[in-house]
């Protein structure tokens, strides 16, 4: 399968660069006691992950012509928030994974409790960020990028999508019903990296329903590629465990409509996405190629 074409290529791989670099200087490295869990938040932060919501949010922003510096910390703060909830998830009371981006999950690196309170720390780190003036100068923008975040962390968002993934454990789940599961769990901070991109760039919440429509129609797609791989993926190149969905009797895009179905509703909402993009020129390339690497991604 071919890579992410040169221009998503280089902005990956500049991103990466940026959201490793920003956390390193960011993070906690404290000489006491609370040393180790400085430790464990750059294990858990640090080099791992593709960064889609960072790219998503700093890509929105440049279009719009906001300050890429004050971007990467919002950048930062919703990527904190995505792995303290990877951290989490991984927990043996959740998913109980042992690698996560081919490295020791928090809680086999530095046992149960502290990945818990990794999770902790990196959720109010994100929020600390947010409301740093060195965020943004204008209050009104901090107090947006606060409330859109928390609003797509918490239980009408990823948090509530998760419960509704646990409760639908064994369950036969309609069409319908893993589709709003999935907008919470995984669409949720998609979209929120989109909109706190525009919030960046000063353009008002009615000018942003084109941009809500492609986050929603990529979030999808993402998942319906990720449970792909999760069926038929290659687990050393994915660097953690592989079809442990069905083991675990959950419901998703592929057990439902099955591989080729499936694959044709990516296509269908990656077209959908950039459809949602018309009105804008050469700006949004880096977001149309966004989403055809979500769907055409083989890890």
């Amino acid at each position: 399968m071919p890579g992410p074409d040169p221009l998503l290529a280089e902005s990956l791989g500049k991103i990466a660069r940026d959201i490793d670099s920003m956390f390193d200087a960011l993070l906690p490295n404290a000489s006491d006691n609370r040393s180790v869990l400085g430790q464990a938040m750059r294990h858990a932060a640090i080099g791992g992950g593709k960064r889609l919501r960072p790219l998503l949010l700093t890509a929105t922003a440049a279009m719009y012509g906001a300050d890429r510096t004050h971007a990467l910390r919002a950048a930062v703060a919703i990527e904190a928030v995505h792995v303290y909830s990877l951290v989490h998830d991984d927990l043996p009371c959740m998913d109980d994974d042992d690698l996560r981006h081919g490295k020791p999950t928090v809680h086999k690196a530095f046992g149960e409790a502290m990945a818990v309170l990794v999770g902790d720390a990196l959720q109010a780190f994100a929020f600390e960020l947010l409301a740093d003036p060195a965020t943004s100068g204008d209050p009104f923008v901090r107090a947006e990028l606060v409330q859109v975040l928390a609003t797509a962390a918490g239980g009408g968002g990823m948090v509530g999508g998760q419960v509704l993934d646990i409760m639908g454990e064994g369950q036969a789940l309609s069409l319908p019903e893993i589709t709003r599961l999935q907008q919470l769990k995984t669409g949720a901070l998609l979209g929120a990296a989109v909109e706190m991109g525009a919030v960046l760039g000063k353009v008002p919440s009615e000018g942003r329903t084109h941009l809500r429509g492609y986050a929603r129609d990529i979030g999808l797609a993402f998942q319906i590629a990720d449970d792909l791989l999760d069926h038929e993926g290659d687990a050393d190149k994915a660097g953690k465990a592989l079809r442990k969905d069905a083991e675990a009797g959950k419901q998703t895009f592929v057990a439902l409509l099955g591989p080729e179905r499936a694959r044709e509703q990516a296509q269908m909402l990656m077209d959908q996405a950039i459809a949602h993009l018309a009105a804008h020129g050469q700006e949004a390339d880096v977001l149309r190629a966004l989403a055809h690497y979500v769907v055409e991604r083989d890890h």
